[in-house]
């Protein structure tokens, strides 16, 4: 018989166990492994049961079981709601519910207490898709001595919230082609690791209203069939045919790839930790990076909160977070962090095939695994920092395109919401490869809310190039002085 602690999500006793086990034991990465706190509740039932079982079975201190981030809204509430609720679409946002991602300013609580190891070959600062991903590629080349450093627990940062969409409907041969590769990665991962990302390939369905946007998937279609993915644009009456339901209010045409798709992204770091750690590559959560020590033009040791690390290459793939942390070195980033909210609602029976983007606004939905319609949408008026609070603006706003799309939604009630931050360069593409002033710091950032779809791709380049020594332009064209030198490499197929 199993003993239940979440019956929104069907968690029992034995599947918290099963977390603890795999070294699950703060409260966040048990809500991810499991699921509890995530349904109709948001966690009133079950956030102290599994409390009571982390400090009992996994000996976490009382005062270290930190309470979970609060999602809202506080109650399941229709999109009808949300859709009529006012906002002046001028006004810039700010500010919001706060998010805490489970990271205390400071020392964290739940910081280990004994040293990081004092040497590695690399160390990588971030434990996201992008520096796992390295991480694996790296040890699949046979360099296991590699230190990651996370200041959070697994999947706190961007590579825990997005909504996990992969495709290969870019607006460059380069991206097209580190897509696609990307996708032929993510199918055979299950077989790979033995974890399951649920690759689920229903296609990107892109709708334009405007006629600046439909010439834009017009040439993006074009080059995709010239690179052997094949988009095919659709007429109004062909997208409703795809998507039952769809209103195509305002569209003019569409755009759609049938082997774009959908995983589940948390799975995706669990696997690649998983193999990582089987090998014995150290991966340092809730450790926070403070310094740098430099000598001779290189980076000579990574300076953290539990000790300092003598490495040969340094690697920031921070993402959003790398500004700050390339000023701990004298380096100067022109990445900005941009909010983007996101939010799920009550699962439904299945209806929705492809991810449905409306590009001239940014919204973007898909149906998840279990039914609900997850989604969300860019705010141009929202300037540029790294706040992660979430908004009734945004539902708002969210509501009103959704329903224009899906009026038969009305009364789908939203479960939750949530945050995270867009890396975004100047030319919306990303900073690879060597730092110009320190050429044993490697830069891996920038990929504005596309990294998580790029990570197998990337990384598996950016290892045979760190191993073999061979050139590939991807660092070369691709790296930080591009900026100084004007040479901007721009996409501009982003979403939101």
């Amino acid at each position: 018989m199993k003993t239940m602690v979440c019956t929104c999500e069907d968690v029992s006793a034995d599947d918290v166990g099963e977390a603890i086990a795999k070294g699950y034991t703060d409260i966040e990465s048990v809500k991810r492994y499991t699921g509890f706190g995530t349904g109709m509740c948001q966690g009133k039932q079950c956030h102290a049961t599994v409390a009571s079982l982390l400090a009992r079975e996994a000996k976490t201190k009382a005062e270290h079981v930190l309470p979970f981030t609060p999602r809202p809204p506080l109650n399941p509430t229709e999109l009808s709601y949300w859709a009529s609720a006012p906002f002046d679409p001028a006004v810039p946002v700010e500010g919001g519910v706060p998010a805490a991602l489970g990271v205390t300013p400071g020392v964290h609580p739940l910081k280990p207490e004994e040293p990081v190891p004092a040497r590695a070959q690399v160390v990588i600062i971030g434990a996201g898709i992008m520096g796992l991903a390295l991480a694996y590629n790296l040890m699949r080349r046979g360099v296991t001595d590699v230190v990651l450093l996370e200041k959070g627990y697994l999947c706190h940062g961007a590579s825990g919230r997005n909504g996990g969409g992969v495709r290969m409907q870019w607006g460059t041969a380069t991206n097209i082609a580190l897509a696609r590769r990307s996708i032929e990665l993510m199918k055979g991962f299950a077989a790979e690791t033995g974890i399951n990302i649920w690759l689920r390939q229903g296609g990107y369905l892109f709708l334009a209203k405007s006629n600046e946007v439909a010439k834009k998937l017009e040439r993006s279609a074009a080059l995709h069939n010239q690179h052997g993915v094949n988009t095919r644009l659709m007429s109004v009456e062909g997208a409703r045919d795809l998507v039952p339901g769809l209103s195509m209010k305002g569209v003019q045409l569409a755009a759609f790839n049938e082997e774009d798709g959908v995983i589940f992204p948390w799975a995706f770091l669990w696997g690649y930790a998983a193999a990582l750690k089987k090998k014995g590559v150290r991966i340092e959560t809730f450790t926070r990076v403070t310094g740098f020590e430099l000598g001779n033009g290189h980076v000579k040791k990574v300076l953290t909160d539990r000790g300092e690390i003598a490495c040969e290459v340094a690697v920031l793939a921070t993402g959003a977070w790398s500004p700050p942390i390339a000023a701990l070195a004298g380096v100067k980033l022109p990445n900005e962090p941009h909010r983007h909210e996101i939010c799920s609602s009550e699962p439904l029976k299945p209806f929705l095939g492809p991810l449905v983007s409306v590009l001239d606004s940014g919204l973007y939905f898909s149906q998840s695994m279990r039914g609900e319609i997850v989604g969300g949408m860019g705010d141009p008026k929202e300037p540029p920092g790294m706040e992660l609070g979430s908004t009734m603006r945004f539902l708002t706003r969210y509501s009103q395109a959704l329903l224009e799309q899906l009026p038969n939604l009305s009364q789908v009630k939203i479960l939750r919401q949530w945050s995270g931050p867009y890396d975004v360069t100047p030319d919306n593409s990303p900073i690879l490869g060597r730092t110009p002033s320190l050429p044993n710091l490697l830069q891996l950032s920038g990929f504005v809310g596309h990294g998580f779809m790029m990570a197998p791709a990337v990384a598996e380049r950016m290892a045979a190039w760190m191993c073999t020594g061979q050139p590939d332009e991807l660092f070369t064209r691709f790296n930080l002085d591009r900026f100084a030198a004007g040479r901007l490499e721009r996409e501009d197929m982003i979403i939101g």
